[in-house]
């Protein structure tokens, strides 16, 4: 992953376009993508920073506690599910909104791997 711009270049666009020149020119100056120039002012001037976002992110389990447990059962209960339907079953059943990738990385987390056996063949078409 690359790293993000130094805070100080970013005020060198932000003060140029200030002093005049437009976001498209300042991009064009400094070397950079017009729209990262346009996405920077238009964060100064709404923050008063141009200050990096926060990279990467939390990638800890949004499904703990009590609804672990209730996922745990319900894959006990219906092994043939899938993410989608687990993912339908715990908004339903329990309340938090997760997506089927937090499903996935929980169930992976848990050794809950589905792999195609002879015993899970689809139907054959006659």
């Amino acid at each position: 992953m690359t790293s993000p711009y130094p805070e100080d270049f970013r005020k060198r666009v932000v003060v140029a376009v200030g002093k005049g020149l437009s976001r498209r020119e300042a991009a064009e100056l400094f070397q950079i993508g017009a729209s990262t120039a346009i996405n920077w002012v238009k964060r100064w001037e709404e923050t008063g920073s141009v200050a990096t976002k926060a990279m990467g992110g939390d990638q800890s389990s949004k499904i703990v506690g009590a609804d672990a447990e209730w996922v745990l059962a319900l894959v006990r209960s219906k092994p043939d599910l899938t993410l989608a339907e687990i993912q339908t079953e715990l908004r339903k059943q329990r309340g938090p909104e997760v997506s089927i990738a937090a499903v996935w990385r929980f169930l992976d987390k848990h050794g809950l791997r589905f792999k195609k056996n002879a015993a899970r063949r689809r139907a054959r078409a006659a």
